[in-house]
């Protein structure tokens, strides 16, 4: 499809035409999955990513500006979530502090580790909104601080501070259970 037909859907979709949006699912879905499928291997994990993928297009369309396509833009999309779906499945640790910090801590030792992957939902869920909206993109999305800074429309300095005292409560939450 060209340029012109998938700017036509963003716009009426961002004018509030909810069936612009089913369009481009219908156009995009089934090579969204495809591509999950290649690099992911198997349907369960391709078709999370699929749904997940879908979610962020509906939530950042109205980011898109069409310095490239449509399709590139959410092959980009996809790749970048398969990417974070095979760390997330091998992970080992999920914080380091950067180099300034010069501190690590080893929180969870694998996937199956439930009672620390709670802790870290209940330590999410006390940090304030842009707090955690920040080490989330970060840390789980893997986004850079400008990327970031695009999505939310904040300074990086700013990002930067909210994600290092976020990081810093984290610790401290963690450090103060054990």
């Amino acid at each position: 499809m060209s340029k012109n037909n998938d700017s036509i859907l963003v716009e009426k979709f961002l004018a509030g035409d909810e069936t612009a949006f089913n369009k481009i699912v219908n156009r995009y879905q089934k090579k969204i999955y495809w591509h999950a499928r290649r690099m992911l291997g198997n349907h369960m994990d391709a078709d999370e990513v699929t749904q997940e993928v879908l979610i962020v297009i509906y939530k950042k369309l109205n980011t898109f500006k069409f310095n490239s396509s449509l399709y590139t833009w959410v092959f980009r999309i996809t790749t970048t979530r398969c990417l974070n779906y095979i760390k997330r499945k091998q992970l080992k640790n999920i914080f380091s502090l950067d180099k300034n910090l010069k501190y690590s801590v080893d929180i969870i030792k694998s996937v199956e580790d439930k009672e620390k992957i709670y802790k870290l939902n209940e330590n999410l869920k006390r940090l304030p909104p842009r707090q955690r909206e920040v080490f989330i993109l970060r840390r789980f999305d893997e986004l850079s601080f400008n990327e970031i800074s695009k999505i939310t429309g904040k300074s990086v300095g700013s990002l930067k501070a909210s994600y290092h005292l976020a990081l810093k409560k984290i610790i401290e939450n963690f450090d103060n259970e054990k």
